[in-house]
């Protein structure tokens, strides 16, 4: 007879694990599938974010950007450091180091929740249960297969880099986000083929350590799911401050690997034949579900056109007691909007009515400086017909950023022009991604910009901008 779990979680990404945790917290019996391998080989609980996204790069953008201040902006402040040098294997060990805490902490919270790891891939493999109820999961670890039966199914697989079609990966020399992680010396001249968050990110860790960056993107704008403000303010400190090259209106071509390097074909935005030189290519085009091993089709699973599994406002599929979250339903490809789903679901099986607002959930690209908005632009809202008013402040004009070295960017407020309500909020800073929380706060309590600039902010802080910000959608800022 198959083991039999009352709910079992197909993936161990920030979604997964986070609603095995909490279906266990609740009292139910609990498996989790995960059979994803690291470099080393060895099966690592964790996603894409933890062992090659999220977690990884942030560690290297720390690193990079530390050697960048030591190199350029540490003088300011008196301090003579010499010639500067960056290991980068000592660098990569340390992003290692921290990616196995991170997945060996999740181990020890498996254990100590009672979740079992069962370590494979799992599928719906289309029979009955033996138990007579819920579904019969197949997990695949090489040649080995074992079968268990559940009453309730959360799919959590995630997803995986888009690849351009004609261009192979081989993340070496032409390398998504996996590969160009694992660099192990820097690049003279580094191509990267999109500027979203993982162009921009990766692109600005080895810019930051010498090498010559030119991002091509399709779309004639940049960051146009930004505030048109963010934009404009990005692409000044993109281009001309830290001198990255980026192409805008491009289409792609032949890509050739040589011996000398990397040769991407392309047309510019004036539609005339280009060619870049590189000695790496990061391709960095998006991300698609993983839906296609699930054998969600034995079980008559609905998806949708783009790969995704169909789901209701509660992540309830087409099918009895089977759930999916994270990057393999509808709306951002986000760890933490995964992670609350995930909680949700736990919650909602054990017969709880959990809450998630899809419209405070906060974006962040963490560049230097890092952007991060909630809610909509202001270019969305006079789409719609809403009227509103505005309120922007810069940094600086705030004590604290001056005195870190960090006085660029503004912090910008959109509220309703009647009833004041709080409909978006966007910054951009060395430390956008810890101030968009308080906003985030903000408009999940339907606050108002008046609540926020009656709110006392601590002084000196980089939240005060946050503040000034919410009295100039009043045009009463009283530090500038």
């Amino acid at each position: 007879m198959n083991k039999q779990f009352d709910i079992v979680v197909i993936g161990a990404g920030p979604g997964g694990y986070i609603a095995a945790i909490r279906a266990a917290q609740l009292g139910f019996s609990v498996a989790c599938i995960e059979g994803w391998k690291n470099p080393k080989g060895e099966m690592a609980l964790g996603g894409t974010c933890l062992n090659v996204g999220c977690i990884p790069s942030k560690a290297l953008l720390e690193s990079s950007e530390n050697f960048e201040k030591i190199e350029h902006r540490f003088g300011d402040h008196g301090i003579s450091t010499g010639s500067v040098k960056m290991d980068v294997a000592k660098m990569q060990n340390r992003k290692d180091t921290i990616v196995g805490k991170m997945t060996k902490g999740i181990e020890f919270l498996f254990r100590k929740n009672k979740i079992t790891w069962l370590k494979g891939f799992g599928k719906f493999s289309g029979n009955a249960t033996t138990s007579g109820e819920g579904y019969e999961l197949e997990i695949a670890n090489g040649d080995a297969k074992e079968m268990v039966d559940a009453k309730h199914v959360i799919i959590a697989t995630g997803s995986k880099a888009r690849h351009l079609q004609g261009i192979p990966v081989d993340n070496v020399n032409v390398c998504d986000n996996e590969g160009a992680l694992m660099f192990t010396a820097v690049p003279k001249r580094l191509g990267v083929i999109g500027a979203g968050v993982v162009g921009l990110e990766l692109g600005s860790v080895w810019r930051r350590l010498g090498a010559d960056v030119t991002v091509l993107e399709a779309m004639p704008s940049f960051l146009a799911a930004t505030d048109e403000s963010i934009q404009k303010e990005a692409w000044k400190v993109f281009t001309k401050e830290q001198n990255m090259n980026i192409k805008l209106g491009v289409k792609i071509g032949k890509v050739m690997v040589k011996k000398t390097g990397i040769s991407v074909e392309y047309t510019d935005e004036q539609n005339l034949a280009q060619k870049l030189e590189c000695d790496k290519l990061i391709v960095s085009v998006g991300r698609v579900a993983n839906t296609d091993i699930l054998g969600g089709d034995t079980v008559g699973l609905k998806m949708t056109d783009r790969g995704l599994i169909e789901v209701d406002d509660h992540c309830k599929t087409n099918l009895p007691n089977v759930y999916a979250i994270g990057d393999v339903v509808r709306g951002p490809m986000l760890a933490h909007k995964a992670e609350d789903e995930g909680v949700a679901v736990a919650e909602m099986i054990a017969g709880q009515k959990p809450h998630i607002d899809f419209n405070t959930i906060p974006w962040i690209i963490y560049t230097s400086p890092e952007v991060a908005w909630v809610g909509k632009n202001e270019q969305q809202l006079k789409a719609e017909g809403v009227a509103v008013k505005t309120g922007q402040f810069p940094f600086m004009a705030n004590g604290r950023a001056l005195g870190q070295g960090e006085p660029g960017g503004f912090v910008k407020i959109i509220a309703d022009a009647k009833t004041d309500r709080i409909l978006g909020a966007h910054i951009i800073h060395a430390h956008a991604s810890e101030l968009i929380q308080e906003l985030v706060t903000a408009m999940e309590f339907k606050a108002a910009s008046e609540d926020i600039a009656r709110i006392v902010h601590g002084h000196p802080t980089l939240s005060e901008v946050v503040k000034e910000a919410a009295l100039a959608v009043d045009k009463r800022t009283l530090n500038m």
